[in-house]
Order: C-alpha cells, then structure tokens, then sequence
C-alpha cells in the first residue's frame, strides 16, 4: 500500500514538473512569436514610415526582444538553443530594417546638404551608420559588447579636444543609452570578464569626461569674452 502511495506522489510530482516545463515552453513560443510577428509587420510599413516613427519601433522592439530572451531562461539547453536561432533570425531581420533607415537618413542629409542632428558625432564615436536618432543601440549585443565600449573610449580620446560644449551634452546622452542597454544584455549572457572589463572603462571614463566638459564650457566662455 505504501509502495503504491509512493507511486502516486512521484507521478503527481512528475506530471507537475512536465506541466510547468510545458508552461515555459508555450510562454517562449508565445513571445517569440510576438517578436516574429513584430518584426515581419514591418516589412508592411512604408519607408518614410518607419523613419519618422523609428524611436517607438526601436523601443517596441527592444521590449519585445527582451520578453522573448528572457522567457527562454528555464528551458533545457536543447529547447532553448532552438529558440534562440529564431530570437536570431529576426533580430537580423530588424537589424536589416534598422540599416536601411540610417541609409535613407544618410542619404537624404546629403541631398538636403543639412546632416541630421548630431550624427557626424555619432560616426566618429561609434562608426557610420551604428546609431540614428532613437539611440537604442539594438545593435550591441553580449558579443560585440566590450568592443563597442573600447571603441567609443579610444574614439573619446582621440578626439576630445575638439568637442564642444553641445557635443559633450550629446555624449553624455549617448553614453547614458549605452549604459542602458548594456544593463539589457547582462541579462542575456554578458560574459563576467567581458563585464568587468566595461567597468575598467567606465572607471577611467567618467572622471576624464566630467574635468574635459568643464574644460570645453570654460573654454567657450573664455573666447566668448575675446
């Protein structure tokens, strides 16, 4: 009687551990369908569309993007590998869209002979084309991560001589949205050496940054006053 007792609690155990796990699979499958679907809706917006709303689809994006990431957290390694392809695929597909809008903004400062707000700034800390105006850095992931942030600390240096004042107010925005997304992708795999390493620059970047933005105020203040 006991043995048969036993029996039954282990199948209850069994069957519920079963339920739960096909609970997280079907909440997976739900947000990465959402993101699917999301991302291929896209494709039906016009061009001029997609520019002049770009900020809401990136934010829209990157809600849907985390949802699906961090559904994928208790399922088996098999499941979950499956799962990210398709998380992959469609933020290839995003990151398609994304190009073509940066392209057609490129472009369409060059015909008007006017660059968009800010985005030769954007280029030269973080390459042609990586960021518009919705800085949402979608982009940077928890591969390219730490190489995002050398690159923008060695672009920093090089060139900080030359910003003004408005230029560090941009930068600051800048570097605050990268933060922000930084503190997405720790969720999402962000390897602790490579963390640790984005602390070293953040040390050595915030105070080279807040004496160098009081340099530039004084600086313009002072030839103002020439």
């Amino acid at each position: 009687m006991r043995n048969v007792v036993k029996m039954g609690l282990f199948s209850m155990i069994v069957l519920g551990m079963t339920s739960c796990k096909n609970e997280e699979k079907e909440m997976a499958d739900k947000r990465i369908s959402e993101l699917e679907s999301y991302v291929d809706s896209l494709n039906a917006v016009s061009a001029e569309e997609r520019a002049a709303n770009w900020e809401q689809i990136a934010s829209d994006f990157d809600t849907r993007s985390a949802n699906a990431n961090e559904a994928l957290a208790n399922l088996d390694e098999s499941t979950k590998a499956t799962s990210q392809e398709k998380i992959a695929a469609s933020t290839s597909k995003y990151e398609e869209l994304k190009a073509s809008v940066a392209a057609n903004s490129t472009v369409n400062s060059t015909n008007t002979g006017t660059p968009s707000a800010n985005q030769l700034l954007r280029d030269r800390l973080f390459g042609a084309g990586k960021i518009g105006d919705d800085m949402s850095f979608a982009w940077v992931n928890k591969d390219n991560a730490l190489q995002v942030y050398e690159t923008f600390f060695q672009s920093y240096k090089d060139n900080k001589g030359d910003f003004s004042r408005e230029d560090y107010d941009e930068i600051k925005l800048m570097y605050e949205a990268l933060d922000n997304r930084k503190n997405t992708i720790e969720k999402e795999g962000l390897s602790s050496e490579d963390n640790g390493k984005i602390a070293s620059i953040k040390l050595k970047f915030g105070p080279m940054f807040k004496v160098n933005r009081i340099g530039a105020k004084s600086r313009e203040t002072a030839e103002a006053k020439e």
